[in-house]
């Protein structure tokens, strides 16, 4: 049979009010009584029961996370970066999958308000924004980080896309790439959107028409580079480089120009968006637009432990910068 509380104060010769400070580490008991309590308990294999004391507290010192995949290298750190920090403050971290599923994503809410977390970090996929808002409504802090969640008035910590994009694309530009074939996520998201933003822009600002077949846009999926690279590279005119501003897909890019036995730099640049470790590892070396997923993390959960202390829904936008890092997969085609 489980050891009761009961059975900690009965042992330690204490009252159970006494044993339930002890355990909690109230400042009400003195540290001698704290420290004899405790070492009774771990040696009888006490466990609190959390159920009982979230129902007494109404704090369940849970917190929910949900991602589209572990594909993706920021949402990895940022799944790394909320463990490590609401473990620190106390809290559990429940992580789950959504797949960028709307109906997998409602299905994932409902479960973690039954479990009664305190709070969470969502990568939405933008389909379920007044769910999210009814768990605000609900007292249950809600951040979205990397997109936003449709029109809800919810806090949304993102990357600075359109700057990011905008100029990975004026690199290319500037390296004398004039058919750049941009490979991005779906219109209706936010990082898809303002990425095409801003390599319209830079190609605004070059003077450059935007050709429709040099755009491919699709999920967040390998299987989408896979597609949108082998209809790039087998247009008439193919692109001398590629900007892949979905970064799932980059495997599938790989996997086409080594099918294709294509050199790179020499047959064609590539420029990938939010970096990941292999990819400084690849050979040659990819240049990236770096989104700051680390930034992105640590200002979500400095913005939920804001927010589970007390301080209300701002509703605001917070941004994060993106930068260049120059590697060695991109051909400055003015010098050749």
């Amino acid at each position: 049979m489980a050891v009761t509380l009961r059975d900690v104060a009965r042992a330690a010769d204490v009252s159970v009010a006494t044993a339930s400070r002890a355990l909690a580490g109230s400042s009400l008991i003195n540290q001698a009584t704290m420290r004899h309590v405790v070492q009774i308990a771990a040696a009888l294999g006490y466990r609190t029961n959390n159920f009982a004391r979230a129902l007494k507290t109404k704090s369940s010192r849970l917190i929910g996370l949900t991602v589209h995949n572990l594909e993706n290298a920021s949402f990895q750190v940022l799944a790394s970066v909320a463990q490590a920090r609401m473990q620190a403050a106390g809290y559990q971290v429940i992580l789950s999958i959504s797949r960028d599923d709307a109906a997998q994503e409602k299905e994932i809410l409902r479960t973690l308000v039954d479990h009664g977390v305190d709070g969470l970090i969502a990568v939405p996929t933008g389909a379920n924004g007044a769910q999210l808002l009814a768990m605000e409504h609900a007292e249950i802090p809600v951040i979205c980080a990397v997109r936003q969640a449709g029109a809800a008035p919810l806090e949304s910590v993102l990357a600075g896309d359109l700057d990011g994009a905008y100029n990975g694309t004026r690199h290319l530009l500037e390296l004398g790439h004039r058919r750049i074939g941009l490979i991005v996520g779906p219109g209706e998201t936010t990082s898809g959107k303002e990425r095409l933003a801003g390599y319209r822009r830079a190609m605004h600002e070059a003077g450059l028409p935007i050709d429709p077949s040099l755009v491919q846009a699709g999920r967040y999926l390998p299987a989408t580079g896979v597609a949108a690279a082998s209809a790039l590279l087998s247009l008439p005119e193919p692109p001398t480089a590629l900007f892949v501003a979905n970064h799932e897909s980059s495997v599938g890019v790989l996997r086409v120009i080594a099918e294709r036995g294509l050199s790179v730099p020499r047959d064609l640049s590539l420029l990938f968006y939010e970096d990941s470790p292999w990819f400084e590892w690849q050979r040659p070396a990819i240049s990236v637009v770096d989104s700051g997923a680390a930034e992105m993390a640590n200002l979500a959960v400095d913005r939920l432990l804001q927010r589970l202390g007390g301080v209300s829904n701002s509703g605001r936008e917070y941004r994060v910068g993106s930068r260049l890092i120059e590697r060695a997969s991109c051909l400055n085609l003015s010098n050749s």
